[in-house]
């Protein structure tokens, strides 16, 4: 059964619109030249906060609101983009947002977030940890806990997806990192509720492989590590709604090396001098792994018309000019 209607979906992207236009999706000339495929990029770098996140925290917090309930703010866990998204949402809802994120985060997305009003809280050295402790903070101050993976959000941030397929409706790969999974999820949910047969391809870093480490057991298996500069999948635990939409719905889960996820971020600049942060490029660099090997290439025999997408382009200054120099960040 579907999380949300079509008519709920084009409904919730009605209320992302107010505030978030829709987002462009190009078939660029020399992406194309570089993989021997029509690749078209969904822009959701070109967002109010950079990232594809914003849509579902609109979503989320409007029903939030309308539930009529006594809440004083909001408390959620993030590596940047998710908690960017409520800290935008909760002001424009005129709520409190605390937001937790690890040591050692982002330090530009740290402060975009704090623009956005978020009260800022550095815990553990994980997105788990930081949820964690999250979560004890919600039950001890009275606040309401924004998780990463609901039913709004998901229904929220798959208005890229209403988008893009209504867009290119021909489209017969798409490619979409994997977080926690809301963005897959909306992907695959849009996909069918359109009735379209496009193979959906989730993408993970193979230092943060637990959905792909799920998929193939048949359940959720957590990761005692996420080392991965691409904080946005940088997971070790599975949600387990996420990955029963995920194992129903996706044809498969790519791993990626760090070095492939950096060789993408320059291939993004050079050839439509956009940036891509880390789980923004994944899916580009799944589509280069899949040109580069045997069985990928017999698959692009077929599949001559993909998309992948760019889910956020916040990538810190540094980071991003050592990458441009040829290097590949340690986590």
């Amino acid at each position: 059964m579907s999380l949300f209607s079509l008519a709920e979906l084009e409904a919730a992207a009605e209320l992302v619109h107010r505030t978030v236009p829709p987002t462009p999706q190009y078939a660029w000339p020399l992406l194309a030249q570089r993989l021997g495929a029509e690749v078209w990029v969904k822009h959701e770098n070109h967002t109010p906060t950079g990232a594809f996140k914003v849509r579902g925290g609109l979503v989320y917090m409007d029903g939030l609101v309308r539930s009529g309930l006594n809440i004083s703010g909001v408390v959620s866990a993030t590596r940047g983009n998710h908690g960017q998204s409520i800290a935008f949402a909760a002001k424009k809802a005129g709520l409190r947002s605390v937001i937790y994120v690890p040591h050692g985060n982002s330090i530009e997305k740290n402060a975009a977030m704090r623009a956005f009003g978020a009260e800022l809280v550095e815990h553990g050295n994980d997105f788990d940890t930081a949820k964690a402790e999250a979560m004890r903070a919600a039950a001890e101050q009275g606040l309401h806990f924004v998780p990463s993976f609901h039913r709004d959000l998901v229904m929220g941030v798959a208005t890229y997806a209403l988008e893009l397929f209504r867009a290119v409706p021909d489209l017969q790969r798409v490619y979409v990192p994997i977080g926690l999974g809301s963005g897959l999820a909306g992907v695959i949910t849009v996909r069918d509720l359109l009735g379209l047969d496009t193979e959906v391809v989730g993408v993970v870093s193979e230092n943060a492989a637990a959905y792909a480490l799920s998929l193939a057991a048949g359940r959720v298996v957590c990761t005692d590590t996420a080392h991965t500069f691409a904080d946005g999948v940088a997971v070790r635990q599975p949600d387990p709604e996420a990955f029963a939409l995920i194992a129903a719905g996706a044809a498969r889960i790519v791993r990626v090396s760090d070095g492939e996820i950096a060789a993408a971020i320059r291939a993004y600049y050079t050839d439509t001098h956009n940036l891509a942060e880390g789980a923004g490029a994944a899916p580009l660099a799944a589509l280069m792994q899949d040109v580069r090997e045997t069985h990928g290439a017999d698959n692009l025999q077929r599949y001559q018309k993909v998309a992948v997408i760019l889910c956020g382009g916040n990538i810190d200054t540094a980071m991003f000019a050592a990458i441009l120099a040829g290097q590949t960040p340690n986590a």
